[in-house]
């Protein structure tokens, strides 16, 4: 935590959170040490510790804590576990995992925004993410397979690709869904080659989109909340 962020702020959200359902105490001690304020544009730095998702350009938005802790929970982490992200953002979800985890590759279709978190990365000096500029719905080919995979942004199923490189034992939560409406929060397990899935209820996700942004994309568009 930054001198910049009130002390007093970051207790509050921790026990909005424990008051949400959150009680993995190592999720909760990892968002109490990672600074929202720097994953937040300056102009909405007075928010960053309210429990809400946030625009961070290109159509994008930093997803609300409590999404956070519910996604990161819920992959059960511990520090031997590889996770592979799709969609940085604005890094603020990876530096979180980071805390909790060996290893975490995070990947992101937006340079300007993948450079931004990079830079992040390095100010708080977590050594442990790895980033790749590219389209995350391929997944990161020179990994075989992944002992946790988190997607940020919804599709209308979960991609393949993505289920092909999650490991046996493995954990894979993503929001699925039309875009802006009655999307779920899955979490897949793959035990003895086979895919269990629970329902963790209704998110509300930016769409994952296949391929590179052309020119310019969304940086015209509204953001949309998550």
């Amino acid at each position: 935590m930054t001198p910049a962020a009130d002390k007093s702020e970051v207790a509050r959200l921790i026990m909005e959170l424990r008051g949400e359902g959150i009680a993995d105490q190592r999720v909760l001690n990892a968002i109490e040490r990672t600074p929202r304020e720097l994953f937040v544009p300056a102009t909405f730095r007075e928010q960053a510790y309210e429990n809400v998702a946030l625009p961070i350009g290109h159509g994008q938005t930093i997803s609300q804590p409590y999404v956070v802790a519910l996604m990161t929970q819920a992959l059960e982490l511990n520090d031997r576990h590889k996770v592979l992200e799709v969609g940085t953002g604005s890094g603020y979800q990876a530096a979180v995992l980071a805390r909790l985890c060996r290893r975490v590759l995070t990947i992101e279709r937006h340079r300007a925004l993948l450079k931004e978190a990079e830079a992040r990365f390095a100010k708080l000096r977590l050594h442990n993410v790895t980033t790749r500029f590219g389209d995350g719905t391929k997944g990161w080919p020179e990994h075989e397979t992944f002992d946790r995979i988190m997607v940020t942004a919804a599709a209308p199923e979960i991609p393949r690709n993505l289920l092909e490189h999650l490991a046996e034992g493995g954990i894979l939560v993503a929001p699925v869904g039309p875009a802006r409406r009655d999307q779920k929060l899955l979490r897949v397990r793959r035990k003895n080659g086979d895919l269990a899935v629970d329902d963790l209820g209704g998110v509300r996700f930016v769409p994952l989109v296949a391929g590179l942004p052309r020119a310019r994309e969304g940086l015209s568009r509204p953001p949309r909340a998550s």
